[in-house]
Order: C-alpha cells, then structure tokens, then sequence
C-alpha cells in the first residue's frame, strides 16, 4: 500500500501579503502588521525582518526603529484577511477536496490514490496559480507525515527560491534534519525541547532515530509518535472541521472605560458578532456567560472582575434574545469607579440548529426567529458587514479598538473598494 502523501501549504507573510495585494506600492519595502490595540508586531515582511524587528515586539519599544527606517506600519483588519484567507482556502482545494484549514494562513493537504503523478509540477502550478487568483505568495511543504511536511515547509520558506520543498526521500530528510534544532519540531515545547536536550536528544535527527519505545517510557505517547512521524510512519490524519462546542467573543477596549452605557455597546457588538458565528456553524446554544475585568497589568489600580451565566429555556441562535439577557446579566456584575479593561460574552452547551427540545412552559416559535436571522444575515453577507445591526452596538463606539492604522477592507465593504483612477 503507497504511503500518503501531506502537504503543508503556508501564506508567506500573511497579513503583510494581503496589505500588498492592494498597495504594490508596498513591495520591497519594510512592512509591519500590528495586533489588537496597536500593540505588538504580529507579522513582518522580510525588509523589516532584516532590520531586526521581531515578531511579538512591542510597538511602542520598536517605534523609533521603525520610523528613522520609514517601515510601513498598519493596524490589524481580521475582516479584511479574513476574507483574503477564504479565497486562498477555495483556491487550494480545486487541487483536492481533503483538506484541512490549520489556521488562517495554513492549510494540510492529503493526497491520495496517486498514480504517474508529478507531484512537485503539481505543487508548483498550485502555487503559481493561487498567487495569480489572489496575489498572496505561499509555500509548500511535501512530505509523507504532518509532521515532516511541517519540517519540508520551513525549508522551503528559509532555503529554496521555488517556496516549494519535497522531503519524502529518506537520504534528504536525514540530510536536513541533521543540524535542526529539535525545538523547531511542530508539537515541541521549550519546555519539551529541554527535557530532550537532558538525555542527549539535540537535533530532529537525534529524535527521528531515537527508541520508540524509550521515549513513550520516559516521554510520553504524544512524543512516541512524532518519532514514528519523523520516520514517515503517519499517525496524524486530516482532522475534520468539526463545530465548536462553545464560542467566545471578547476584545479589549481602546481606552480604559468607565460607564455602564459603552460596556453594553461593546458587549452587544461582541455578542451579534458570536451570534453570527453561532449561526454560520448551524448551531443554536443553551445558555451564555458574560463576563468583565479591569486591566491587571495596571497594579496601582483598583481591580475587579466578574462573570455571571445564564441557561435558556430553549437553546436559541436569535442574537435579539441573546443580546437582552445578556445586558441583563452585564447590569448584575457592572461596579461603578473601576477603569474596566476587557468584556465579553461565550456563547455555551451549543447544540445543531434542527435539535428540539419540548418544554412544558416555554413558547416555541423557532421558525419566526429563524427566519428572521436569515435575512439579516443574507443581507449582512450581500451588501457588507453592518449593513443591518442594533442600535444596541452603538454609534460613536467610544470603547472600539485602537486601529488608526488601519487600510481598507478591499473586500468586504462596498465604500472601500479600491478606486482605479
């Protein structure tokens, strides 16, 4: 039986890439995409890299550096790459059906029933085609386990020109993981990568030809089948996007806020956004937990957190019913006189939309409700994000996160398509 075939396919850069796709004027130029807040770099091009601004650096220690070298600084705009990672997404599974989305710039591919394929050409005509529909540069790792095309990946961004790296032939393998570090391993922790360097294991190669069974012994299950893994024996499949059995949505504000008023604007942003959620996942939830704090780091402050959950009656995915109870329950845990920080809502115990549930007391007029939503949503989906909302979000949104940095949604919103003069 022929061994599987994975493919780790990464965006180069990612939130970088999707500011550039709209601004070429951007190319060959020091690029840096910042966090919520404004707060720490969280993506870099290879310009900024070379200046020695590392991922996670403060923007306020950095900004010096980063103004006497002219890099572009931009706020982060999730809708924005959101969307661009969909297309990316779309664009890779014309090559195969089984994929599996990793996260929001990387993707597993699974590759099976391969007969007299080139797979390299096949790789390279994939990423050659998904730069040209969606002008995000990637690359491609090829190997026979999750774990080794993690390994071909990092070789193909660091040391190849083609971004495409196949590492499936033993004497290669061996060849390039003899000097890795055995904490560039995906799965391994400092703390993991520690424990290895204290029996002798340095290198991948170290761990790739270690005992099976002394590492499950001493280690673990866990690092028994990265070995087997590196040795090309797949013990990790696709996983499937299986829904989510609670969602949260939470973010922290843009200035310390007093004022039970601007918590409820955030808190019902927050939860028709996780309603949203709730509802594309075709789900419905029985209860909700809501939740404020002060900011902890601000120690000379007075602190304060709370939580407080509700349980429906009968589970529900109307963001109406969900935004009231949960303005309720902020009104129970709110204090006057605190800086407050950070709220948020979680949606809990989600169950499939089509699940019934009799109840002696309650009404039940799901189909209204349902119907409802639908058409909110369609509109929302059509026409861009808040074209319908509540007056409950608010207007001015004085708690919004600080983004003054932030480009156009090129994508998402109809005012911001880019104009072609």
């Amino acid at each position: 039986m022929p061994k599987p075939i994975f493919i780790l396919a990464d965006c180069n850069n990612f939130y970088v890439s999707c500011e550039r796709v709209f601004d070429p004027s951007l190319e060959n130029k020091p690029v840096v995409v910042l966090s919520n807040n404004d707060g720490c770099v969280v993506s870099r091009s290879n310009e900024a890299k070379l200046l020695g601004i590392p991922m996670g650096a403060p923007y306020y220690k950095y900004k010096q550096l980063i103004d006497d070298n002219h890099v572009n600084v931009f706020s982060s705009n999730y809708q924005f790459y959101g969307d661009m990672s969909e297309r990316v997404m779309e664009s890779l599974k014309i090559m195969t059906p089984s994929l599996e989305v990793y996260s929001i710039d990387e993707a597993f591919i699974r590759l099976r029933n391969i007969e007299n394929l080139n797979i390299l050409n096949k790789v390279l005509e994939t990423r050659k085609n998904v730069f040209k529909w969606t002008g995000i540069p990637m690359s491609f790792g090829i190997a026979h386990t999750k774990t080794l095309s993690k390994i071909a990946n990092h070789i193909a961004k660091k040391r190849t020109k083609t971004g495409v790296f196949d590492i499936r032939q033993e004497s290669v393998c061996n060849e390039m993981v003899k000097n890795m570090d055995v904490e560039d391993i995906w799965g391994i922790s400092i703390n993991w990568g520690k424990k290895l360097k204290s029996i002798g294991i340095s290198t991948i190669f170290d761990l790739k030809k270690a005992n099976p069974g002394f590492i499950k012994k001493h280690l673990g299950v866990v690092l028994e089948r990265i070995v087997y893994e590196l040795n090309g024996i797949s013990c990790l499949d696709l996983e499937d996007a299986s829904p989510k059995k609670n969602i949260m949505s939470s973010k922290s504000f843009g200035k310390p806020i007093q004022g039970l008023s601007h918590i409820e604007e955030a808190l019902s942003s927050y939860t028709s956004r996780a309603c949203e959620k709730l509802r594309s996942q075709k789900s419905k939830c029985r209860g909700i937990y809501v939740f404020i704090k002060t900011n902890s780091f601000q120690v000379r402050k007075p602190q304060y957190r709370n939580g407080i959950s509700y349980e429906f009656e009968l589970p529900t995915s109307d963001t109406r019913v969900i935004v009231s109870r949960a303005k309720k329950l902020m009104k129970n845990i709110y204090r006057d006189g605190f800086d407050f920080h950070k709220c948020g809502i979680i949606l809990l115990d989600l169950v499939p939309e089509n699940y019934k549930q009799a109840h002696f007391f309650a009404q039940n007029d799901d189909d209204s409700q349902d119907n409802f939503m639908n058409v909110v949503d369609n509109l929302n989906k059509s026409m861009g994000p808040r074209t319908i909302f509540y007056l409950s979000q608010g207007i001015n949104k004085e708690w919004q996160m600080r983004c003054s940095n932030r480009s156009k949604r090129y994508t998402t919103k109809w005012s911001e398509i880019l104009e072609v003069n």
